[in-house]
């Protein structure tokens, strides 16, 4: 009996000193543009999963690709276009089957509050007015990829390129414009919503394509089962308010 007693003793104490169990951690690479949005969404869905926790990386789209190309530990990857992700099926890290568009955004032309009189179309940016114009870089930030698609349906890029400043991130650009460093620039919608009063709208570029940004769960995942709910939760009700909450639309 003795024996028994000091058995129990000794599991309960082992217990003890092992302490809480180690929490689920989930790595989720999205792009720069869901940076509030997403850090939203860590909060609620650690909420209502107690044990798990959230660990976001922003960075443009292209950038998040090549950190997994070269082998980052990730299990979701959200992108803000389509391209980045069709790469990420073709080099075999997503199943396309596992693809969702999660969000609808839209890409818009900003100046400086001060500077709004010399630009109130898209097409004072051809003007003598505008010396610099900010977009982001079309090989790795959706957003400037969206906008040279757009000047070059239309048949601008050609006369605006002396005038374009490049960005690694569409937050770069926000602050180039907010500075006055650049007099106009090409930024997301939900970016020129957060930057309140600091940036002026000029309008929306109609692109020939929606601004959707798609998610998966990567099939290297150490988590996977923890990856679809996550993906699950996004596309939910609950999730889908809370990105709305951010200028995001929700896919037709």
């Amino acid at each position: 009996m003795k024996k028994f007693v000091a058995l129990v003793c000794s599991c309960l104490l082992s217990c003890m000193l092992a302490g809480p169990a180690a929490a689920q951690e989930l790595v989720v690479s999205a792009a720069g543009s869901l940076t509030n949005a997403f850090d939203a969404v860590k909060t609620e869905f650690e909420r209502i999963n107690p044990g798990v926790r959230i660990s976001p990386n922003y960075a443009s789209s292209g950038a998040l690709y090549r950190q997994i190309e070269q082998g980052a530990p990730v299990d979701v990857y959200a992108s803000a276009d389509q391209k980045w992700m069709k790469e990420m099926v073709s080099a075999g890290f997503v199943d396309q089957d596992a693809v969702n568009d999660f969000v609808h955004n839209s890409i818009v032309l900003v100046v400086p509050p001060d500077r709004s009189g010399n630009v109130t179309s898209l097409m004072d940016v051809t003007g003598d007015q505008v010396r610099f114009i900010g977009i982001g870089n079309p090989d790795a930030v959706p957003a400037g990829t969206y906008a040279m698609n757009y000047l070059v349906e239309h048949g601008l890029w050609e006369g605006l390129k002396p005038k374009l400043i490049f960005g690694e991130t569409v937050m770069q650009i926000v602050d180039y414009v907010r500075r006055g460093e650049v007099d106009a620039g090409f930024i997301f919608a939900t970016e020129a919503k957060r930057a309140g009063d600091q940036l002026k709208v000029v309008g929306a570029l109609e692109l020939s394509q929606p601004v959707a940004y798609p998610i998966a769960p990567l099939k290297r995942s150490k988590q996977p089962e923890l990856g679809r709910k996550f993906v699950q939760f996004i596309l939910s009700n609950q999730g889908q308010e809370i990105l709305a909450g951010y200028g995001f639309s929700q896919p037709e």
